[in-house]
């Protein structure tokens, strides 16, 4: 039997104590697999004295995670502590130690992958980072290994399960997305900021990561177009229903002639598709390859175990050996230009109710080139406007930001018009 694999763990939240209690509660099963313990030595984390929901007997417990990196008794580093800064510095720290690391920092690895992989090149050691993207779905190793035989040419899904339990609640039930927003707080599903997800810098966080694997990309969040939930209503929801689909917050990275496309924003999805039927916190991301088509998984994109599940997953491999080399990216790709970006659209506007509306805004459509699949129109109850709902057909995103403009000025379009994309993805 091999030494026992020395864990120090920097941070022990939710994360770290479900990382504890899966270790533990595992580790005959473990042991077996990989021929050794893996064995929690050592934790750093702010207060030394606060209960943890994990049993930490024989677990040395202090608030230096200075020390613990450079501790010759530690064999591997796992950071769940979050943020960027001083994440960065301790597991450059643990690299330039001889220590492989493991995390699940997803803005770590987004914003500063080329300090990170540097350092892990420079020392001949793995950074592992499974659980920095869709919680307890493997989607790392599934693009890593699983897939390595394909040309990827697309990754789609839902990778924040707070947006996806606020769309849920939404939908199912019609509450706006305020009290939406309120009870995912009241459950412990969002922060008391929910910035990050609900403007979508989580998802796009985690859409670099998996770009960067499937294409070669640079780690860049700033290519990516974000657009939040805030603009999302009730009525958005039902009228998406009546016309057949669902409304999901989307990320997407598609490869095309002119590069790749990355975004992520409110989208209308086929109500019988793979991901319209991912509800609540789960997350689901489906997957074209060349050689294989197209596959999806699906599973908890959150919570104390299920993102221990792929923290224990890394440790698993470099207790075996077979963590892989860090992820090179390659300069030579870029983005699509957004104006260029070609899908069907949906959108809603507040107009006139009287004769000849429709006429002037077809006018305006059939001018930019832009046909209609579907109309839908309702009268306001009390007030003198009417609701116009249209589904349009593919059309480059520069036309239909002209068209919006042009219908923006219309006298008989009354506030701002609602936009969000078609996207028919391959089930």
């Amino acid at each position: 039997m091999m030494k026992p694999l020395r864990i120090g763990l920097l941070g022990l939240g939710t994360v770290g104590a479900g990382t504890v209690r899966v270790l533990a509660d595992n580790a005959p099963e473990l042991e077996q697999r990989t021929g050794r313990a893996l064995k929690v030595v050592r934790a750093a984390v702010r207060d030394p004295h606060k209960a943890r929901d994990c049993d930490l007997h024989g677990v040395q417990i202090d608030a230096d995670a200075d020390a613990l990196v450079r501790d010759p008794d530690v064999d591997v580093v796992v950071e769940l502590m979050g943020g960027t800064e001083r994440a960065r510095e301790l597991v450059c720290a643990a690299l330039a130690a001889g220590k492989p690391v493991v995390t699940a920092n997803k803005a770590l690895i987004a914003e500063c992958s080329d300090a990170v992989f540097a350092a892990a090149r420079a020392s001949g050691q793995a950074v592992a980072f499974e659980a920095a993207v869709a919680g307890g779905i493997p989607i790392i190793k599934v693009l890593r290994e699983g897939l390595a035989g394909n040309r990827i040419d697309e990754v789609a899904g839902i990778i924040n399960g707070t947006t996806n339990y606020i769309l849920t609640r939404m939908s199912q039930d019609g509450v706006e997305f305020a009290p939406a927003l309120a009870e995912a707080q009241a459950k412990g599903y969002a922060e008391a900021d929910p910035t990050f997800d609900v403007e979508g810098i989580d998802a796009a966080h985690k859409l670099a990561i998996l770009a960067a694997l499937a294409f070669g990309v640079p780690m860049r969040t700033d290519w990516i177009r974000t657009i939040g939930l805030t603009q999302v209503s009730s009525a958005d929801i039902r009228y998406a229903k009546e016309l057949g689909y669902r409304v999901k917050h989307l990320a997407i990275a598609r490869r095309g002639a002119a590069g790749i496309e990355l975004r992520v924003e409110p989208t209308l999805v086929p109500k019988n598709s793979f991901v319209a039927k991912i509800d609540g916190v789960m997350n689901g991301v489906m997957l074209s390859g060349n050689a294989v088509g197209s596959t999806g998984l699906h599973g908890p994109g959150a919570g104390a175990l299920a993102t221990a599940s792929s923290v224990v997953a890394d440790l698993v491999d470099i207790a075996l050996g077979r963590a892989l080399a860090t992820p090179l990216s390659a300069d030579s790709a870029s983005a699509v230009v957004p104006a260029e970006v070609e899908t069907a659209f949906y959108l809603r506007m507040q107009v006139a109710d009287r004769p000849g509306v429709m006429k002037e805004i077809s006018t305006v459509l059939a001018g930019l080139e832009i046909s209609i699949e579907a109309i839908v129109q309702r009268e306001v109850e009390a007030e003198q406007d009417a609701t116009v709902v249209l589904l349009t057909h593919s059309v480059r995103t520069g036309a239909l930001e002209r068209a919006v403009e042009a219908l923006q000025s219309l006298p008989v379009v009354h506030g701002p018009i609602v936009r969000m994309r078609v996207e028919h993805l391959e089930q």
